[in-house]
């Protein structure tokens, strides 16, 4: 029987090419693009929640022109964004917002959206879906499926997703009157 000559190992000799290279860099650069895709569609909103128990309510500063007061048993989600957007859970919440404010601020409460125009005013959420609101400076303007409503100062309505009813004129303190005053 004959033995099995050793392989004779040869260096290996590098040769240029530039199709191999081509498909190299656009492979390269279809993982850098998706890359950078993935780092700018994929960042996630800033949302905070703010919620109240039954002790007492609760005074927040949701932007430097906009303050927030929620009410006792109240929950509401503020996203950050242009314009800030903010959606009522539970309860009642009242919004002061400076009259020339630089950011806008729309509210949700269910299928209904509330847009302000440099105003105060109030919401409140009911279980039967029948909701209020009464506004005490500007204007705001409310989108239920039926269209646009305008609800001016010292005026207040309720909603509900489809409409608004008991479109009334209303006295300043009627406007939240769980909420504490500033002295």
């Amino acid at each position: 029987m004959q033995e099995p000559e050793p392989p004779v190992i040869e260096p290996f000799v590098f040769t240029f090419s530039w199709r191999r290279f081509l498909v190299h860099c656009t492979i390269m650069g279809i993982c850098i693009a998706l890359g950078l895709m993935t780092w700018y569609f994929g960042k996630a909103p800033s949302i905070r929640f703010y919620e109240t128990k039954s002790e007492q309510q609760l005074t927040a500063a949701i932007s430097p022109d906009i303050e927030m007061v929620l009410a006792i048993n109240s929950s509401v989600a503020i996203k950050e964004g242009q314009p800030l957007q903010a959606e009522l859970f539970a309860g009642s919440v009242y919004f002061d917002i400076k009259k020339d404010a630089t950011e806008k601020l729309e509210v949700k409460v269910d299928n209904a959206i509330i847009k302000d125009f440099g105003t105060r005013f109030s919401i409140e959420k009911n279980k039967s879906g029948n909701h209020h609101i009464a506004v005490a400076d500007g204007y705001i303007k409310i989108y239920v499926a039926s269209g646009v409503y305008r609800i001016n100062a010292h005026e207040q309505a309720d909603f509900d997703d489809v409409k608004i009813s008991k479109h009334r004129l209303v006295t300043q303190h009627s406007i939240a009157p769980w909420r504490v005053q500033p002295q």
